[in-house]
């Protein structure tokens, strides 16, 4: 069985009561029920500290191109490509896990691991539905066209006992690693497929040169994805959010618009942030939309 930490709030509510009743004159009447209080205290403290502890760790990063054919599959190089740009202003260090592209340059999906400090914290806003609006240069009518692309970001576990998953829930398949077109690159079964049985969660790693290293890189996305749904479950149970709200990939989810064509400009729909240099955008300043969130986390 997965299990994740409880929400921040809830166990600093549950501080405060405690330390409301030592406040109390007749706190220590009960030695017994007394010194169970502040061993339940220091639980709670000690729980506290852990939650968002993955904010200050490193982050896996996949991008799905949606609705929009090759717009979209297009869109998808250019999010990567405005994610490697923040990346590298922001000192962080970026692999490839996993790429599946078009012969026109495009990504159908694409996965990077992301280390640095503070990594998941600050892209964690960044996981939603994004759409770009723009003069097609697929169209040879020049038309105008709506792309949608869908960002997941996960927590890296440093720690494979912070998260445990038990190896019966799991099955794993090999293969041999591919390249761009489907052609082969590797004679050997490098390319690791891992299936979380009990809620069907697939995840796939091929661009490292083992198959140790793909299956541990695999492990690490699928602790993420599971890290996530079970967070949007806790979610759906306090706040009765729903939990596919920004599953599809496509008109009325998105969280934020890039549009070139007829105006140029930028918004985030959840903070309502606009940018009109949509090119510094793209060269990877996100940084007033990682920020608006920060300070309105509760609608990111």
């Amino acid at each position: 069985m997965v299990t994740i930490m409880r929400d921040k709030q809830e166990i600093e509510s549950e501080i405060a009561a405690i330390e409301l009743s030592i406040q109390q004159p007749d706190f220590w009447a009960n030695k017994d029920t007394a010194q169970s209080a502040v061993r339940e205290l220091q639980v709670l403290k000690d729980e506290l500290e852990g939650v968002g502890k993955f904010d200050k760790g490193s982050a896996i990063l996949t991008i799905f191109a949606g609705a929009g054919g090759d717009d979209a599959e297009d869109f998808a190089r250019i999010l990567l490509e405005m994610y490697q740009k923040h990346i590298a202003d922001t000192g962080w260090q970026v692999a490839l896990l996993h790429e599946n592209m078009n012969d026109r340059g495009g990504y159908r999906n694409v996965t990077v691991r992301i280390e640095g400090k503070n990594v998941y914290g600050a892209l964690k806003y960044e996981s939603g539905v994004h759409r770009l609006v723009r003069i097609s240069p697929f169209n040879a009518k020049q038309q105008r066209h709506t792309a949608f692309a869908m960002v997941e970001v996960l927590p890296v576990f440093e720690q494979v006992d912070a998260f445990d998953i038990p190896e019966g829930d799991l099955t794993v398949e090999l293969s041999k690693s591919s390249g761009p077109g489907g052609q082969n690159v590797n004679k050997r079964e490098t390319a690791v497929r891992i299936v979380h049985n009990p809620t069907g969660i697939a995840v796939h790693c091929d661009n490292q040169r083992s198959q140790h290293s793909n299956k541990e890189r695999a492990l690490e996305i699928l602790r993420g994805k599971l890290y996530k749904l079970l967070e949007e479950q806790r979610k759906e149970h306090i706040e009765d959010l729903q939990i596919s709200k920004t599953t599809s990939a496509e008109w009325g989810n998105q969280i934020r618009s890039y549009v070139f064509h007829p105006y140029q400009l930028v918004k985030d729909h959840r903070t309502n942030i606009e940018v009109r240099d949509v090119d510094s955008v793209l060269n990877g300043h996100i940084e007033p939309f990682i920020e608006a969130c920060k300070k309105q986390d509760e609608v990111c």
